[in-house]
């Protein structure tokens, strides 16, 4: 078992509305989404983030897409005219979910690293 970046088999997009931040990850191949349907899910992005998202996390999956839509609930200090954050946009969340490390398994390194 190996422990990498998200960023190294996914790449995002992210926004916000309100205290709401949305992020989108999408497999930089297709054999990579099922590793990031593993390994990435609303818990794991609760672990993450700690209690810096306050709210829900809901994940909708996009096959066809090859990725992942996370809505992320109360997870912005109360929005950009409300928090006390540096950055208190959805943007710098899709960065902050790319740095997550994930775990994989030999095999799929060995795939990874190809």
């Amino acid at each position: 078992m190996a422990e990498i970046y998200l960023n190294d088999i996914a790449h995002g997009r992210s926004g916000d509305k309100g205290d709401t931040s949305n992020v989108c990850v999408y497999a930089r191949k297709p054999e990579y989404y099922k590793i990031i349907e593993r390994e990435v899910t609303p818990k794991t992005l609760h672990a993450h983030f700690g209690d810096m998202v306050k709210g829900e996390i809901v994940r909708y999956d996009v096959p066809s897409l090859g990725g992942f839509n996370f809505v992320m609930k109360h997870a912005l200090g109360g929005g950009a005219t409300m928090s006390l954050r540096l950055d208190s946009l959805g943007k710098s969340m899709g960065s902050a979910v790319m740095r997550m490390k994930i775990h994989v398994t030999d095999e799929e390194m060995s795939g990874i690293i190809a």
